[in-house]
């Protein structure tokens, strides 16, 4: 933290505040938001933009509104470029923590069979589902609300969360239930000074 040894006098610091509307939030960033390629194959494409395909592009066209995963930020990304290894085709894929369903939808057109992406805030899951239809995979996709895998029925050969250290931890507890036997977790989210946690948590499991 900054101090007056450093020179730094908080006191002299004006503070201000302002009132918006949802709107201006929800869409000036936007113009931020652009086609970007975060995989080998897999293209991040924002509705409101075109793009004209390359050969074997994976096209995920997307308007996160107010939900995580505009597929750019690095976690995001990692998972995505994971996910280009990990789906092969034919797999069942539970994505835990869904939000934009960035992640469900690049199962899906990797080759996945069956995804079901569901996240705990139902704005969330409801952008999701947007999302699902606008890239035509909702025979694929199944989107809904759950407290990590709660709502969840069956089991999945690759469960997918993308959130943060503590949820990782709890979600340890209930992938006995819901993993195939050789099935994988991909999680991320997890900042440096938890790794050890998480870590400890999955060797315990």
């Amino acid at each position: 933290a900054l101090a007056e040894a450093d020179g730094f006098d908080a006191a002299a610091c004006p503070i201000t505040s302002r009132i918006v509307q949802d709107s201006d939030w929800e869409n000036n960033w936007k113009a931020y938001f652009h086609t970007q390629r975060v995989g080998k194959r897999i293209v991040i494409q924002p509705t409101w933009e075109t793009y004209t395909p390359l050969a074997g592009d994976v096209v995920i066209r997307l308007d996160p509104e107010s939900a995580f995963g505009t597929g750019t930020h690095p976690t995001t990304a990692m998972c995505l470029r994971a996910l280009e290894q990990m789906v092969r085709g034919g797999e069942t894929v539970f994505d835990v923590g869904t939000g934009s369903g960035v992640l469900a939808i690049a199962a899906a057109k990797l080759g996945a069979k069956t995804v079901i992406a569901k996240d705990y805030a139902r704005a969330s899951a409801e952008v999701a589902a947007k999302n699902v239809a606008e890239n035509g995979v909702q025979d694929v996709v199944t989107t809904g609300v759950s407290d990590l895998l709660a709502a969840f029925d069956g089991q999945a050969d690759l469960v997918v969360a993308n959130i943060i250290a503590d949820i990782i931890i709890r979600l340890f507890d209930e992938l006995g239930a819901h993993l195939t036997p050789g099935g994988r977790l991909l999680a991320s989210g997890i900042i440096d000074e938890r790794v050890k946690d998480v870590t400890e948590a999955a060797v315990a499991h």
